[in-house]
């Protein structure tokens, strides 16, 4: 699981795990809701039905032998016991990785990957200024915050620092 505020790199940290470790699952959620038909319609509806989802095919995949890894901004612990017990019950280690920055700097990261032209961050920015625009992601961070303080077990990276291990086998 890689945890953090949007656009902070975690999906391009599971992109490069799931590209040097053969067979791995990227379960990109957000990509996963992006498959769900006319989810723009009814966003709320559809990110928790994405989040249903992932764990079944998470399981099916862990069943198989092989690794899965999460890209997943998650404010509340609910979802992220489902997965560590999840991990339990397929007798696998649940690893948990917070990629966390500034606040300042995780609003300024999110905004200039808004001026991009990949499809997931402009879904990600449509659903922020659905949501509130920077007044939810400021509430986001807080959250994430609060989970982190809640949760002390997991790791904790400034982005910088992840970018700068060549592989993300540190981990």
């Amino acid at each position: 699981m890689i945890n953090g505020p949007p656009g902070c790199g975690k999906s391009t940290l599971a992109r490069r795990y799931s590209d040097e470790h053969s067979l791995t699952l990227n379960l990109d959620i957000d990509r996963l809701r992006s498959s769900i038909g006319q989810w723009r319609d009814d966003p709320r509806t559809a990110g928790p039905l994405a989040r249903a989802v992932a764990p079944a095919a998470a399981r099916v995949h862990l069943a198989a032998g092989h690794d899965v890894v999460i890209p997943q901004f998650l404010g509340r612990a609910d979802f992220l016991e489902q997965l560590e017990d999840l991990a339990r019950d397929a007798g696998v280690t649940f690893c948990e990785i917070i990629l966390l920055d500034s606040e300042e700097n995780a609003l300024r990261r999110f905004a200039e990957r808004g001026r991009q032209a990949d499809g997931q961050a402009r879904d990600a920015h449509e659903t922020a200024d659905h949501r509130g625009g920077a007044d939810e992601l400021s509430a986001m961070y807080d959250r994430l915050i609060s989970l982190v303080a809640a949760r002390p077990a997991q790791w904790s990276y400034p982005p910088a620092m992840a970018r700068r291990n060549r592989s993300t086998r540190t981990f």
